[in-house]
């Protein structure tokens, strides 16, 4: 990642806010970390937040994007994100339970060290590009 992205993160809770973030990041020309809200796999589920991430990659092909799913502490909800063939996760579980899941394929990822949550964003674009370095 560019020292522009680096250790940053942009929490989307709708497909608007990833084509905008997405937006910033191709014109930027960076790489691009979005997550969803915490707990996100137990309120919409998992294919929610695919289908999401799809259809901004579908806009916007040429970003380098990496894409996370918080399932709180529910090994289910992990277990339903692999089911659908998304790996990169947050799990807030046990120890013993988060190895398990690594075994099946589980890739557990740590929070950024700065992230801009999209929730209240009256200007979701806007936001994005004074986060990432865009001014």
């Amino acid at each position: 990642m560019s020292a522009t992205s680096a250790n940053k993160e942009i929490i989307v809770h709708s497909l608007e806010h990833a084509r905008a973030a997405c937006a910033v990041a191709a014109d930027l020309k960076i790489p691009l970390q979005l997550a969803s809200a915490r707990g996100a796999a137990l309120q919409t589920g998992p294919m929610w937040f695919k289908a999401v991430i799809e259809q901004a990659r579908a806009a916007h092909p040429y970003v380098a994007l990496t894409a996370i799913l918080d399932c709180g502490d529910q090994a289910g909800a992990v277990m339903a994100a692999l089911r659908v063939g998304l790996t990169r996760l947050r799990f807030a579980g046990s120890e013993t339970i988060r190895a398990k899941l690594a075994a099946m394929g589980a890739e557990f990822v740590p929070a950024a060290a700065s992230t801009l949550d999209l929730l209240d964003a009256k200007e979701p674009e806007g936001a994005c590009r004074a986060f990432l370095g865009g001014h």
